[in-house]
C-alpha cells in the first residue's frame, strides 16, 4: 500500500513538472506561436471556452497569429478575450479574421513574459505541495485504520517530502533557464 503510494504520488508530481515544462515551452521570445493561445478562454453562449475551441488558429507570417472564429457572432468575443488575457497581446479584426501580431521584445515586455513565467511555476509548485498533502491525507487515514504503523507512516512522510522538495527544485531549475532564455536578446 505504501508503495502503490510514493509511487502514485511521484507519478502526479512527474506530470505537473511537465505540464509546467509544456507551458513554458509556449511562451516563445517574440516568434508568434499558435500554443500561446491555447490558455485563453472565451465566453461561448454563457460557458468559458478555449479559443482553440471556438476559432481556427494559424500562422500568417513568423510574428502574427491569425485567429478566424467558426462563427462570425464570435470575432467580437474571442477578439476581447485575447486582449484581456495576461498575455499582452493586442489583436486587431480585419473582417472575420483577428490577427494577433506578437510585440518585439523591450526589455519591459521580457520582464512581464518572466512573471507570467514565475506565475505559472508557482502554480505548478501549488500542485506539488497539494499532491503532497493529498498523499499524506491517506497516510493518516491508513493509519487511523490501522492498516500501517505510526513508524510507517512517519518514513513515508518524510519520503514523501523529499520528493516534493525534489521536484519543487526541479521547477525551479525549468523557471530559472527560462528566465536565462527570454533575457536573452
Amino acid at each position: 500500500m505504501i508503495a502503490d503510494l510514493k509511487k502514485t504520488t511521484e507519478q502526479k508530481m512527474q506530470k505537473s513538472l511537465e505540464a509546467l515544462k509544456n507551458d513554458l515551452g509556449k511562451v516563445r521570445t517574440g516568434r508568434a506561436h499558435t500554443g500561446l493561445l491555447d490558455h485563453v478562454m472565451v465566453d461561448y453562449y454563457g460557458s468559458m471556452t478555449p479559443v482553440n475551441m471556438v476559432a481556427n488558429i494559424t500562422l500568417v507570417d513568423a510574428r502574427t497569429i491569425g485567429v478566424q472564429p467558426y462563427e462570425k457572432n464570435m470575432v467580437g468575443p474571442v477578439e476581447r478575450a485575447i486582449r484581456d488575457s495576461d498575455l499582452g497581446l493586442n489583436p486587431a479584426s480585419q473582417g472575420e479574421l483577428i490577427r494577433v501580431p506578437m510585440p518585439m521584445l523591450t526589455e519591459e515586455r521580457r520582464r512581464d513574459l518572466i512573471k507570467v513565467v514565475k506565475s505559472e511555476g508557482e502554480d505548478a509548485k501549488i500542485a506539488v505541495r497539494n499532491i503532497r498533502r493529498d498523499a499524506n491525507t491517506h497516510l493518516k487515514d491508513a493509519l487511523k485504520k490501522k492498516e500501517i504503523s505510526e513508524d510507517d507512516e512517519r518514513r513515508t512522510q518524510d519520503e514523501i517530502q523529499k520528493l516534493t522538495d525534489r521536484y519543487v527544485a526541479e521547477i525551479d531549475k525549468a523557471l530559472a533557464a527560462k528566465e536565462v532564455d527570454l533575457m536573452a536578446v
